[in-house]
């Protein structure tokens, strides 16, 4: 009898407690529901380890967790036609107008078709929503900073050709983890102009005049992407320095630059974008184009002096993909957040990144089976490799999407610094 009034009492005890429990806040019920969880004998334990619990056994590789191929076919990137109106005003045809991105996918220019020549200009456009009667529109060396959202540099008046010295870049970190590694672009800082210009310009026609298409070469389709970006250089380099570079018009030439370092001349009309760069600028470009028959990028057109172990032949025509797979765990970590960058990448944000390098000596181009490879594939006493050849050897690049034909453009420049030189 005793046991039974003991058993009601408890019946009674637990159902005011529940009561109690669901009349009391929300905060109330979490302490209380923690006081009775840990006086629970049969609580299971939580752990503290952050570790995963193993899901395949040691003799498996785990499953690739990338995402699957995602179709960029309708995902265009940011367009900026309200900044045609003001980079020509009158002369742009319903400049800032609105145009439905169903229309423009219809009436896409052909992947491998040119600009300048191809049917119906008025209606047929660029994957930034510009129509190519729009283009033509706009001339030559147009109003690129309106048209982009990036700004020209300041001038840099203090300038010395003579002793401007490249700024030291040191993308190192301790720890080593494969990522993109994206920074934002450091606009006055584009490209870089110092006293080895000359040597440069010289050393990378060189490279031209012996290996050909194997540094420099494009292929149809690449017209507008090569044009703007040269005209974006040349501009950069007469806002930049106006000291040393400047920019004419006349009617019986054309566009002229001029470049006060060499003490030389370029008629711009007389060739092709890619030489222009060769002749003025000493870093490397590679134009991607967006291909409207699955939206991803294509390396189109490039000039390429400072690369190792590819060159412009073996890798043009490729896509993203393609090009990076050599790279570890670039399929596995990377290649789906490189295609969603490139399909969203606005003008207004170009981005720089480095990677880096032990070197021996300074070989600025390297293709496949070059003699200096062989460094590479052993280590030597240091009575037949010296630490003074040893060279900190940086590759700088920078991301930009053109604001006309919205290609992508890889920029890359070389460095090296002597490891003795660092304390």
């Amino acid at each position: 009898m005793l046991s039974e009034h003991y058993t009601l009492a408890a019946a009674i005890g637990f159902l005011l407690t529940i009561l109690s429990f669901l009349i009391v806040s929300k905060s109330q019920q979490k302490i209380v529901y923690h006081r009775l969880s840990s006086w629970t004998s049969f609580k299971r334990p939580t752990s503290s380890s952050i570790t995963p619990p193993r899901s395949v056994s040691p003799d498996k590789k785990a499953p690739v967790n990338a995402p699957p191929p995602a179709d960029y076919k309708d995902i265009f990137p940011p367009w900026r036609r309200e900044s045609l109106s003001i980079a020509r005003g009158d002369k742009c045809l319903d400049a800032g107008s609105e145009i439905p991105e169903s229309l423009v996918s219809e009436r896409l220019i052909p992947f491998t078709a040119d600009y300048r020549i191809c049917k119906s200009p008025a209606s047929t456009y660029t994957p930034m929503g510009i129509s190519l009667a729009e283009v033509a529109s706009l001339g030559d060396f147009t109003d690129y900073a309106e048209l982009s959202g990036v700004p020209l540099p300041e001038p840099y008046q203090d300038f010395k050709i003579e002793t401007a010295l490249p700024r030291p870049y040191r993308p190192l970190r301790w720890g080593y983890h494969q990522t993109m590694s994206l920074n934002r672009l450091q606009t006055d800082w584009w490209l870089e102009v110092e006293k080895s210009y000359a040597e440069r310009i010289k050393e990378r026609k060189e490279l031209f005049d012996k290996n050909g298409s194997m540094v420099l070469d494009y292929l149809p389709g690449s017209e507008l992407g090569c044009k703007e970006v040269m005209e974006m250089a040349l501009q950069f380099l007469c806002a930049r320095y106006p000291q040393y570079f400047s920019l004419s018009n006349s009617e019986d030439q054309g566009y002229v630059f001029h470049n006060g370092i060499l003490h030389n001349q370029t008629i711009i009309r007389d060739m092709h974008p890619l030489h222009v760069l060769l002749e003025n600028v000493p870093e490397d470009f590679a134009v991607m184009i967006r291909n409207p028959d699955d939206g991803y990028y294509y390396f189109r057109a490039g000039i390429m002096c400072s690369s190792l172990g590819w060159t412009v032949a073996s890798k043009l025509g490729m896509q993203l993909k393609e090009i990076h797979s050599p790279i570890p765990d670039y399929k596995e970590k990377m290649e789906f957040s490189m295609d969603r960058y490139f399909s969203k990448l606005p003008t207004a944000r170009p981005i720089q990144r480095g990677s880096w390098g032990l070197e021996v000596d300074t070989p600025l181009f390297m293709p496949p089976g070059d003699p200096h490879e062989k460094y590479r594939e052993a280590q030597f006493p240091e009575t037949e490799l010296p630490l003074s050849r040893i060279h900190l050897r940086v590759d700088w690049q920078t991301l930009r999407r053109l604001p006309l034909s919205g290609a992508i453009i890889f920029n890359f420049k070389a460095l090296f610094t002597p490891v003795e030189d660092f304390r």
